[in-house]
């Protein structure tokens, strides 16, 4: 295992349980105790996790804007779930909006085969992975770039997104909050969800499970103003509930 993909996955088991330990990550991953010492020293100091004595504590992911070659490694069966779910939404022809989140990534992967798709995102990644993909029509936004996040925001990627009306919108999130809504970790992602939210017919909100009752620092709109949540899992009832309430289509993998 390379070394970014064995932090990649202590992030993940951060996400998941709020800490790790020295000893039990040098067992499960092989390597020594110092190696795994030298991991968290080097996400500590990207700001990522909080070195505590043998171990590690998360710093609150959903508050951090992680760089994309962190979130994209993570929570990988969760996003290719959500994916085939929003994959059965599309249809040929359709124009999109998707933002720069790592799900979207996923999405744009699993939506690769229909056809005459018009697309227009903000992501640096998405527009390398449709170079090739000569049947679409793709669209970016211009920008400025954000390093680490391979995304393009500012003012003038909002005015080119304010231009185009759209048939759906894709945007992920760090947190969703019946009280609070949608939330993300700053102001310039927030600014371009919003705006392609604003500028389609249908507004998708694509999360992970364990997003759901979560808060981060920025809100992007209210909980009802998204038209579908896909998801990877069945959420609570109070969420199914909550859906049914507000007319809000609730998409995830049924167990059988």
């Amino acid at each position: 295992m390379l070394a970014i993909e064995r932090r990649r996955n202590i992030l993940e088991r951060l996400s998941a349980s709020g800490k790790v330990i020295v000893a039990e990550l040098a067992k499960d991953f092989g390597v020594t105790e110092e190696t795994i010492r030298r991991d968290l020293e080097k996400l500590d100091r990207e700001g990522l996790v909080s070195k505590t004595y043998g171990g590690a504590v998360s710093k609150r992911t959903n508050t951090l804007d992680l760089p994309y070659n962190i979130r994209e490694g993570v929570n990988v069966e969760q996003k290719q779930a959500i994916a085939d779910k929003i994959c059965e939404l599309i249809c040929d022809g359709e124009r999109i909006m998707v933002d720069s989140s790592s799900t979207a990534l996923y999405i744009i992967k699993r939506i690769k085969e229909k056809k005459n798709l018009t697309i227009i995102t903000n992501s640096v990644k998405i527009l390398i992975e449709l170079a090739e993909k000569h049947d679409w029509t793709v669209l970016s936004t211009g920008g400025v770039l954000k390093k680490g996040a391979l995304s393009l925001t500012g003012s003038s990627a909002e005015k080119m997104i304010n231009s185009y009306h759209v048939d759906t919108a894709i945007c992920s999130c760090k947190g969703l909050d019946m009280n609070l809504g949608v939330t993300d970790s700053n102001e310039n992602d927030s600014l371009i969800k919003q705006a392609m939210l604003a500028s389609a017919e249908r507004c998708i909100l694509a999360l992970d499970s364990e997003k759901f009752d979560k808060k981060s620092f920025v809100k992007v709109c209210t909980a009802t103003s998204v038209d579908v949540i896909v998801t990877d899992s069945e959420p609570s009832e109070k969420w199914v509930g909550f859906c049914n309430e507000n007319n809000i289509e609730l998409v995830y993998n049924k167990t059988t």
